[in-house]
Parts: C-alpha cells; sequence; structure tokens
C-alpha cells in the first residue's frame, strides 16, 4: 500500500489523471515535483501544482514538507472561484 494522490478540478486537467498511487518516504513538494514532470506539459502543471492546497490524510494543510507515508491519502485541490 502506497500513498493514494487524488487530483481534482484544474490540478486534474493539467496532469492528465484523477490519480495515482506513489510509495511513501517523500515530501508533498517531492511527489508533485515527480507528478508535473509526468504530465502531457509540465510547465502547465507545475505552474498549476503551485497554487494548490491539501488534505492529508483529511486535513487542510499548505505544508509542501510533510512527509507522506504509506497508507496516507493526499487531496490536491487547486483553488476555486465562487460560493
Amino acid at each position: 500500500m502506497g500513498v493514494a494522490i487524488r487530483y481534482f478540478a484544474a490540478a486534474k486537467a493539467a496532469l492528465g489523471t484523477g490519480g495515482e498511487e506513489r510509495t511513501g518516504g517523500v515530501t508533498i513538494a517531492e511527489a508533485l515535483a515527480e507528478a508535473a514532470v509526468a504530465a502531457p506539459s509540465p510547465e502547465v502543471a507545475a505552474a498549476v501544482l503551485a497554487r494548490c492546497s491539501f488534505l492529508h490524510n483529511r486535513v487542510a494543510t499548505t505544508d509542501r514538507a510533510i512527509t507522506l507515508a504509506d497508507g496516507d491519502t493526499l487531496d490536491v485541490l487547486p483553488p476555486f472561484a465562487g460560493g
């Protein structure tokens, strides 16, 4: 069991996937950098991911230095407009 990473809205569109599973032991920043490089348009993906916030195991965070462990879930949430 690895880390389940789920992408929503613009992050999903930029990465070309709704989610993936990665091995634990990397930070949020490292996981996102790897995901951006693998995206159809790495520059666009990196720009979108730079503006995202996260739910790490259902707890809101903006701390990209958190180390992800096997069994964790990370939801990647781009800024949303509206109300």
